[in-house]
């Protein structure tokens, strides 16, 4: 009745193993084989797939990583289940993607580098603003990242819940932030669906149409999306090896009457450089002079030192407003993020979230709770500790046998700034690389005015070491 013939003998096809990263992977394995097998035209549409129990035999199989096998297919609507005569290639089964090449650069801007970078088009990821998938998903918490096996393994949670999120993981994280110094019960905790989500959030509540914002230059250019879309005033803030620059923040908080700055103080994207003691001292004191709020984002807070020097440890949440995630440090996958401030910003937030989300997803807040408190976050971050710290390094080596300078010394986080030389265009070599599938990050993308800056770019330590950028760099660093 069925067209599978002699399954051919695979390795990953032997003896069912006990843990669940093989079981798995497994099933994954017959499931794509049955694909193959459909779109060969050896298993016909319409035509009834091998009883459990023949599969199982076919493959070398338990029973139930047959059924597995199949209810994923039946999820991905390659087969059908007929109840009572059992399961069938479907008729109306998906086309097949086709593979898409890099794009066609229309305009090198902001949004075509996050849209690049979440399509993933690219073969070199130099600009890229992740990490290798293989530095999550290959760790102790990469089972918590890949889609449960059986339906109802976790249970989801039966209401929204409280509007702050789940409580069990804000009071963690307050012991978190207590380890940083800042000093934050449950309450001043907000839950988000990531740091974009929570910047957004903080933009609606405190930025109107025309208004001034100070922000860094260079700087986080997803932030300059939303801040656009909200019709404020963009006033760059420049950018040093040791952090913002108190003098030029307060010369624009005075000009413009901005009444809020958003930063990153430590790790900061693009630069990878750090705010220094002394610097963050100063800009609190020039924040208290102009009553300027400021909204510090810390992604890398988890793989850095809670010594770091820390606005948010300086100003005690008075009227710094601080920013974490789990997505830079856990997995993208996992949008959850946190807001911490005074406990009357908290409750406006959490008001503004009740009515523009509902809520924050209360499954994922779970898994990152159960992932802290079980120890594995925190070997988790051991391991891409380590891996930083080597590829900064190797960064570091590969940049220097191009003759790109580094600015500053970066450290924790995944990026690096080079300026280029001043005869090349930024935006045109990232065109031109986009033609050989390379991804680059260019200066301008990071630029919050139409200023002219120096030509430069953000490389992804990850990444940099890719002799195909090498080649590419080499060929064109020269005039």
């Amino acid at each position: 009745m069925h067209n599978f013939g002699k399954v051919r003998t695979i390795q990953t096809m032997g003896t069912v193993q006990s843990n669940s990263g093989a079981t798995r992977s497994r099933i994954e394995t017959i499931a794509n084989e049955i694909v193959a097998r459909i779109e060969r035209g050896a298993i016909r549409p319409g035509e009834r797939l091998p009883s459990i129990r023949g599969a199982s035999e076919l493959f070398g199989a338990s029973k139930n990583t047959i059924v597995d096998a199949y209810e994923r297919l039946v999820a991905s609507g390659q087969i059908e289940s007929k109840p009572g005569s059992g399961f069938y290639v479907s008729l109306h089964r998906p086309k097949r993607a086709e593979t898409a090449g890099p794009a066609k650069v229309e305009a090198v801007d902001s949004v075509w580098l996050l849209r690049e970078q979440l399509e993933k088009r690219y073969e070199v990821r130099v600009g890229d603003g992740r990490p290798p998938a293989a530095w999550m998903e290959g760790s102790e918490v990469g089972p918590y990242l890949r889609p449960v096996s059986r339906p109802g393994q976790r249970n989801l949670p039966e209401s929204y819940g409280s509007p702050y999120g789940l409580l069990p993981l804000r009071q963690r994280i307050a012991g978190l932030l207590a380890e940083r110094s800042i000093g934050a019960e449950p309450t001043q905790v907000l839950l988000t669906q990531g740091a974009n989500d929570a910047l957004d959030m903080i933009v609606r509540q405190y930025v109107e149409p025309g208004d001034p914002v100070l922000v860094d230059s260079p700087g986080y250019y997803p932030l300059f999306g939303k801040l656009r879309l909200a019709k404020a005033r963009l006033i760059g803030v420049r950018r040093t090896v040791d952090g913002p620059d108190p003098d030029d923040l307060a010369a624009k908080a005075a000009s413009t009457g901005a009444r809020i700055f958003f930063t990153q103080s430590l790790a900061h994207n693009p630069t990878g450089c750090s705010i220094t003691l002394p610097v963050a001292y100063r800009l609190l004191r020039t924040a208290t002079d102009h009553n300027l709020r400021v909204v510090d984002s810390d992604p890398f807070a988890d793989v850095l030192s809670n010594n770091s020097p820390r606005l948010a440890a300086l100003d005690q949440l008075d009227r710094v407003i601080y920013v974490g995630t789990f997505a830079k440090t856990l997995s993208a996958s996992l949008r959850s993020g946190y807001i911490a401030a005074n406990a009357d910003t908290v409750a406006r937030l959490a008001d503004l979230k009740m009515i523009t989300r509902a809520n924050s997803s209360g499954y994922i807040e779970q898994i990152i709770y159960d992932l802290i408190t079980s120890g594995r976050y925190r070997g988790h971050l051991k391991r891409l500790s380590g891996r930083i710290e080597a590829a900064t390094r190797q960064a570091n080596d590969s940049l220097a046998r191009l003759g790109l300078p580094v600015f500053g010394q970066p450290r924790g986080g995944f990026y690096m700034w080079c300026e280029l030389p001043p005869h090349i265009d930024d935006t045109q070599l990232s065109r031109v690389a986009a033609e050989r599938s390379i991804l680059l990050a260019p200066g301008s993308a990071f630029n919050p005015d139409a200023t002219p800056a120096t030509p430069a770019m953000r490389v992804n330590i990850a990444h940099v070491g890719d002799p195909r950028f090498e080649s590419f760099m080499a060929e064109h660093r020269n005039p």
